[in-house]
């Protein structure tokens, strides 16, 4: 690790000397490609700086100590100094620890979330709504902004799928694990007899695309204006407002009904737009990428299921870690964190696991 880190040093080095270099700050892209760079590896270097300083301070205190007397008054300040180096050194490791595991680049992006009914009918509609609102409480005590792209409801209040833009720094580094199948057990309102009924709603995550990584040419673009429907004021039924892009070589389709504004329905509609083709071809580039978009939209089926929501428990599992909860009104209401953090850990140890086999073959 220490060779690893000294060569971070160097590296940390040379981008602030290229930072300086004028061909470097008369290019746009290069200077904000190698400023970026740095940002990412800063964090490091300057941990990495503290310990090597807190450890020198240890190795002179330690010589110090050798050569004083334990009655002398000197070496109780000396064993002071170093109970408090000591007490240092335990968080600075385990912070550099926590900025050396493998990253996701796509941690710090903005998230399109999509959540769509699958099996049980109204019941799964109902329960597409209330996951959907539990993401949004989710995102508000984060400090995120979630934007509404395109909502279908349903009879009963319910929806049949609801997609957003989660905007906000590391939202796509907490809800990735919301990807898949979510299942719930609870006896539905409209059920007299008191059966508990199994539904089942699927959530797909993926990170925002940035313009520089997906072009989309006007030649490859249908864009269908037509009358927003559903709640949204007076005018809602009566201006061509909401915008439907279909991408001609894909067939992807993405609508925006969302604002009043022609405009800005185009404008969010292309953001999810660019998203979803760079999820395909992040798909078609690797397998993995495949088997994951796979096991996150799934069939929304009942058997497909990541975790399962027990109303009559009050029981939240999560199937990929055995996981399990009874809290699940407190999960419903926001409380995603004492889900997320240990799925966060189990998934990092597996890439650093993953990792160090890599390093070793």
């Amino acid at each position: 690790m220490n060779e690893r880190l000294r060569e971070l040093e160097r590296t940390h080095h040379e981008l602030i000397l290229r930072l300086a270099d004028p061909a470097v700050l008369a290019d746009p892209k290069e200077y904000r490609e190698t400023n970026q760079a740095l940002a990412e590896i800063t964090p490091v270097v300057t941990l990495w700086k503290q310990l090597q300083e807190v450890r020198s301070e240890l190795e002179q205190n330690d010589e110090l100590l050798s050569e004083l007397q334990r009655g002398d008054e000197l070496f109780a300040l000396a064993q002071e100094e170093r109970e408090a180096l000591e007490q240092r050194l335990g968080p600075l490791e385990e912070q550099l620890r926590q900025e050396l595991r493998p990253k996701d680049p796509n941690d710090q992006r903005n998230v399109v979330l999509e959540v769509r009914a699958g099996t049980g009918g109204d019941e799964a509609s109902l329960f597409a709504a209330e996951l959907f609102r539990m993401y949004g409480r989710y995102a508000e005590e984060q400090g995120w902004k979630v934007q509404i792209i395109d909502l279908s409801e349903t009879e009963v209040g319910g929806y049949k799928e609801v997609s957003a833009i989660v905007e906000g720094r590391g939202a796509y580094s907490r809800l990735k694990y919301e990807g898949g199948v979510h299942r719930v057990q609870r006896v539905p309102a409209t059920e007299s007899s008191g059966r508990i009924h199994t539904s089942a709603v699927t959530v797909v995550v993926m990170p925002e695309a940035k313009d520089v990584e997906v072009e989309v040419a006007e030649k490859d673009l249908r864009v269908d204006r037509f009358c927003a429907s559903g709640p949204g004021g007076q005018g809602v039924n009566t201006t061509y407002s909401a915008v439907r892009l279909t991408h001609l070589p894909t067939g992807l389709v993405v609508q925006c009904q969302d604002e009043r504004s022609q405009i800005k329905n185009r404008e969010k509609a292309l953001r999810v737009l660019k998203s979803r083709l760079l999820e395909l071809e992040r798909a078609k580039a690797a397998d993995e990428a495949s088997e994951e978009r796979r096991r996150m939209v799934g069939s929304g089926d009942r058997s497909e299921k990541i975790r399962t929501y027990n109303f009559k428990e009050n029981r939240v599992t999560d199937h990929r870690i055995s996981l399990t909860l009874h809290r699940l009104q407190a999960v419903l209401s926001g409380e995603l964190d004492p889900l997320i953090d240990p799925l966060e850990s189990h998934y990092q140890a597996e890439r650093m696991q993953e990792r160090a086999s890599d390093q070793t073959v």
